[in-house]
């Protein structure tokens, strides 16, 4: 478990700051934008369960969700085990192939209720809803900033899945979550011409 007595440690004063491995890259190495896009997001989300009653499903799935962020902050804060790579003998905390199937049978099981989409839809309607398309995306500009970050590093693959599946995970809540307050808001091409 973490444990922190003090918050400031004056160490990242000079514009670095640390990986888990004790190395130090520059704040603004893509890398440490795509660990803070992350956080963003994540934050995000928490601005969302705000906004839902604590027992719903969709609470449950979101706090999980939460959870699964700070691994994924951690896997993108530890550098390859230049042994194993991020094979099965890495023993770094890692996004693994359950935690995105989990996603996966989320998203069939919520989009089985749903009408097929026949239209862009709007970034609204329930206030719970329209926070979740903030965080989807958020979750859109931290993949943009990890596939980035990967230019200059070895990440994680799954990582990146995460980080995929995540955003069409929260895209599909919002429509479930609309759907059962009147449905989707949709885009009406030109509609204003």
């Amino acid at each position: 478990m973490v444990k922190l007595n003090k918050i400031y440690t004056r160490t990242g004063d000079d514009g670095t700051t640390g990986l888990v491995d004790g190395s130090r890259i520059a704040k603004s190495a893509p890398l440490m934008a795509a660990i803070g896009d992350v956080d963003e997001a994540n934050s995000a989300i928490g601005i969302a369960v705000a906004a839902l009653h604590p027992n719903s499903d969709a609470t449950a799935m979101l706090v999980r969700i939460q959870n699964e962020m700070f691994d994924l902050g951690a896997d993108l804060a530890t550098p390859a085990d230049p042994a194993h790579g991020f094979g099965p003998h890495d023993m770094a905390l890692r996004i693994v192939p359950s935690q995105i199937a989990r996603l996966e049978d989320e998203i069939d099981r919520m989009n089985d209720d749903l009408e097929a989409l026949r239209s862009f839809i709007l970034p609204g309607g329930t206030d719970a809803a329209a926070r979740l398309h903030l965080a989807r995306a958020v979750t859109r500009r931290a993949e943009r900033a990890a596939v980035a970050a990967g230019a200059d590093r070895d990440l994680n693959p799954l990582a990146l899945t995460y980080l995929n599946r995540l955003s069409d995970h929260l895209f599909v809540l919002t429509r479930h979550l609309n759907a059962a307050a009147g449905g989707d808001v949709l885009w009406k091409p030109g509609a204003t011409r």
